[in-house]
């Protein structure tokens, strides 16, 4: 190997990395917050690159029939649940929650039926896609979790791998077994020396720097990130100070489907998206997010990275076993991790 294939590994494996980052980052972000190990992450990979292929098709895509269904399930549940409690001002709650549940998925419906969807600019075409996508998050929270949320964590992984089953098959029936692509958002590369790097790629590792920066700043800086952060630390004093545990897992649900959406938006025009694609994106994430101990983020973002450059080269030096080798990297890391622990309980006895 010459420094210069060395160097298109790197870039190759640096950019699929920056994605594993994203998907590392919201795997810790939902297991930090609700202890639930998000499977079904990898989904909405898909159906974010998916939707938007369907949209710039012209067509229609399910996913927002989809979201119609479990937003109209999740208002009949509220519904109900309000009747029972025979609140005061019943009337508005129940207007409240018809508007809470509905305001998505009729306004974007109102844009696939009222707008030139092959014809409009890329940038209204990606956020039809995330507002068709994103509120698919905190609605598979409701249905599936929001109930559950103090089960065991074995008993949430039972779950989610049963929520990621359940939209694997109807990522079949919607998008069917042939895969997408979409057109890059610039086309052309940048030369640099001997290297030329797609702008699109750049687009991948820019837009993800981006959305490290807003979570950043989102933590840091808001009310919400506040008290997300809060109950990633004590779920119990969380609740005794007032925030409310559902809307923690709702926005957190919200946040990883827009990382997942998003990250299959940037890496559609590079690679072709089936039904199943995700899984294996969010898996390769998981496995960065294993390497931060689903408790660090720095630690996550370095092992995703690190997951992507060994991807890169294993491609290249036996191509055949480089999922192999990937997920085999994890083991020493779960060794290691399993010795310590039993020697901070040797040290505890």
């Amino acid at each position: 190997m010459d420094a210069q294939i060395a160097l298109l590994l790197l870039q190759d494996g640096i950019t699929n990395g920056a994605i594993y980052v994203l998907m590392a980052l919201a795997l810790v972000l939902v297991f930090a917050v609700t202890r639930i190990i998000f499977i079904p992450l990898g989904e909405f990979v898909a159906y974010g690159a998916l939707t938007l292929a369907a949209l710039q098709a012209g067509t229609t895509p399910q996913t927002w029939g989809l979201l119609v269904v479990l937003a109209a399930i999740a208002a009949a549940i509220d519904s109900v649940a309000a009747v029972r409690r025979s609140v005061p001002g019943l009337p508005r709650e129940l207007a409240g929650i018809v508007a809470r549940h509905g305001a998505m998925p009729l306004l974007s419906g109102l844009g696939l039926r009222f707008l030139p969807l092959e014809r409009l600019a890329l940038p209204l075409q990606i956020l039809l896609a995330l507002m068709i996508v994103v509120p698919l998050g905190p609605l598979v929270y409701r249905l599936a979790f929001e109930r559950v949320a103090e089960a065991s964590v074995l008993f949430l992984l039972i779950v989610a791998v049963a929520v990621h089953l359940v939209l694997l098959g109807l990522g079949l029936f919607f998008f069917g077994a042939e895969g997408s692509r979409t057109p890059p958002f610039s086309e052309g590369g940048l030369a640099l020396g001997a290297l030329s790097v797609p702008f699109q790629a750049l687009w991948i590792l820019g837009v993800a720097a981006a959305l490290i920066v807003a979570l950043a700043l989102f933590f840091g800086r808001t009310v919400y990130g506040k008290a997300l952060r809060a109950t990633a630390i004590n779920r119990v004093g969380a609740r005794l100070m007032g925030i409310p545990t559902e809307l923690a897992g709702r926005l957190t649900f919200a946040l990883a489907a827009l990382i997942g959406a998003f990250s299959g938006i940037l890496v559609s025009p590079i690679t072709t998206i089936y039904y199943d694609t995700g899984f294996l994106v969010g898996l390769k994430g998981f496995v960065g997010a294993i390497l931060g101990a689903l408790v660090s983020y720095p630690l996550a973002a370095l092992g995703a990275l690190a997951v992507g450059v060994l991807e890169s080269f294993s491609s290249f030096y036996a191509s055949s076993f480089k999922e192999v080798i990937v997920f085999t990297a994890i083991i020493p890391v779960l060794l290691w991790r399993s010795l310590r622990a039993r020697g901070a309980a040797d040290d505890e006895a």
